[in-house]
């Protein structure tokens, strides 16, 4: 039995098994370990995946969709073309083209996946991220946080009793922190926090305003290609900081004529106030977990955003010491939960490990706030499972009537830290029928049970009756149901997937497309010609002249792309 491990990333994605005694990672049609997680819908519906959409986001900024991680577990809509999609079924391409690439590698049918989420990630989004994979036609065996992935990854559990450790995983959306503890083959997360609205995306934002600010450029008077020019120039550049401290940027747009530098002294400052978020989830990891920066063994860095020296110079001053970061921080979390995958299916090679991980936030249900006079504050949230609970946990509680002859009790139920109702987020909400009786005299047990995969389950008792209730909340925001989820199959069932045979040719097309689209005069006839003639090389149909043209096409390209800025 294959269990694929899956990082479902923001702005990347990538997945293994476990085969032969160690991690393999599964490459894609183009031999890239990383796919990015961008989808492009063409003109013929047909959707594409990967690098050539990101390629198409170029020139077709309104058909391509990237970073809708973030949206997981809300109901907005993302346009591609004539369609609306959610977060979910974009997601769910990316599960089918990871499928597809490990079914290919493998020579096998994969039908079972582990699926990593970060660690701040609600019960909405973690229902969103489990129907992704079965719309993609994976069982989701379990969902396993990103930061406990990585820590597999690293072999913590094979340190010395009582370790303890922090993972930092900034991602390109989202900031997970955890501290974990490892004794007597459990591996056992002590505390989590995190920012789902940080990560290399806003980093890159704040480079692009700085940008922006340098070349008198306005954002609002720019259409969308002209922005998704410029920060696909700005992603380059943010690299660069890391190994030069000035980086020279030649004309981007059509209306240009100076180059603008910026120097990494200002891309720090313009990116103060992201530095100091990270510090705000660590310190309350530390203090959920009643410790120090001094008790911790390690500090592990995770997510390709930890390759910013900015942000590991900040991470060495907070914590007073060089973190680590000796494994590929984009693909660790992919690596942790393919081993997650092998302990899934039991292979004999793996010591077993057990795992526990938190409620990421508190959960509970909201009650009669007898102060409320004026009806302005609302019901007082009376929390049931507190945040950073060792989980699979549960809890009950009792709560009783506060009118005389009261008919029935409604719990509404609530994730969040706020002290009262409508600052957090609602969940669901069940009634249950009471015998009329006196004020407080009829009550009812309420049971919270949150497993494993973050999912909960509320079972409710009237005390005097006996009489039970039990609730998968299924109408959380953003959570679709079940006739909203056939009716996402049906939409999808019409789009055609293009062949992962033929992405090397459309992404060779795509960047042909994205040079004509930058360059001007001479240089577009000679790129238009080249293209002309690789296309018509592919409507032969030979497979050997393909092969070689493609090696000829991409070394044209290739020089074209030489005098790039970094």
């Amino acid at each position: 039995m294959t269990i694929l491990g899956i990082d479902l990333g923001t702005t990347n994605s990538a997945c293994g098994v476990w085969r032969d005694d160690k991690v393999e990672l599964i490459p894609n049609s183009l031999g890239d370990f990383l796919t990015p997680s961008a989808i492009y819908i063409d003109s013929d519906e047909r959707v594409h995946v990967g690098k050539v959409a990101r390629e198409r986001s170029v020139t077709h900024p309104n058909d391509t969709a990237q970073v809708f991680k973030r949206y997981m577990g809300s109901r907005k809509q993302i346009k591609l073309g004539k369609r609306e999609y959610t977060a979910v079924e974009l997601s769910s391409f990316v599960l089918s083209r990871l499928k597809e690439d490990a079914e290919k590698h493998l020579g096998e049918t994969v039908t079972q996946a582990v699926i990593s989420v970060p660690a701040y990630f609600n019960d909405t989004q973690r229902k969103a991220t489990k129907q992704a994979g079965e719309m993609a036609g994976l069982s989701v065996e379990r969902l396993v946080n990103e930061p406990t992935a990585a820590a597999i990854a690293y072999g913590l559990h094979d340190k010395p009793e009582h370790s303890q450790f922090m993972v930092l995983d900034l991602g390109g959306g989202t900031f997970d922190v955890s501290i974990m503890e490892y004794f007597s083959g459990v591996l056992e997360v002590h505390a989590s926090s995190g920012d789902n609205f940080l990560g290399g995306e806003d980093f890159l934002d704040l480079l692009v305003d700085l940008y922006l600010q340098k070349a008198s450029l306005k954002r609002e008077k720019l259409s969308r290609q002209e922005l998704q020019k410029i920060q696909m120039q700005m992603e380059l550049a943010k690299r660069e900081f890391n190994v030069a401290d000035t980086v020279n940027i030649e004309p981007i747009l059509a209306s240009q004529t100076e180059s603008i530098t910026v120097t990494r002294d200002e891309f720090v400052k313009a990116t103060e106030s992201l530095l100091q978020r990270i510090q705000v989830p660590v310190e309350t990891t530390l203090r959920d977990a009643n410790l120090r920066a001094s008790d911790l063994d390690e500090v592990i860095l995770v997510g390709g955003a930890t390759r910013m020296q900015s942000l590991r110079s900040a991470v060495a001053k907070m914590f007073r010491r060089l973190p680590m970061a000796n494994l590929d921080p984009d693909l660790v979390v992919a690596m942790g939960a393919a081993i997650q995958g092998g302990l899934k299916a039991k292979d004999k090679a793996l010591d077993d490990v057990v795992l526990t991980d938190v409620c990421p936030y508190t959960l509970g249900t909201g009650t009669h706030n007898e102060a409320d006079v004026s009806g302005v504050q609302g019901d007082l949230f009376s929390p049931i499972l507190e945040r950073n609970t060792v989980i699979p946990a549960s809890r009950v509680s009792s709560y009783y009537t506060v009118a005389n002859n009261q008919k029935a009790l409604q719990f509404n139920i609530y994730q969040g830290e706020s002290r009262l109702v409508k600052n957090n987020i609602p969940l669901g909400e069940i009634t249950v029928k009471i015998p009329k009786n006196k004020k407080g005299e009829e009550g009812a047990e309420v049971r919270f049970s949150y497993d494993m995969n973050g999912l909960l389950e509320v079972d409710i008792k009237v005390i005097s009756t006996g009489e039970t209730y039990n609730k998968m909340i299924q109408n959380a925001p953003g959570e679709l149901s079940e006739a909203e989820l056939e009716a996402s199959r049906k939409k999808l069932s019409k789009l055609k997937f293009h062949p992962r045979e033929e992405e090397t040719n459309q992404l060779l097309i795509a960047r042909a497309e994205r040079l004509f689209e930058s360059r001007l005069a001479d240089d577009r006839v000679t790129i238009q010609n080249s293209l002309r003639w690789f296309e018509e090389l592919l409507e032969k149909q030979d497979k050997r002249e393909i092969q070689e043209g493609q090696v000829e096409f991409s070394d044209f390209l290739e020089r074209f792309e030489q005098d790039r800025l970094f």
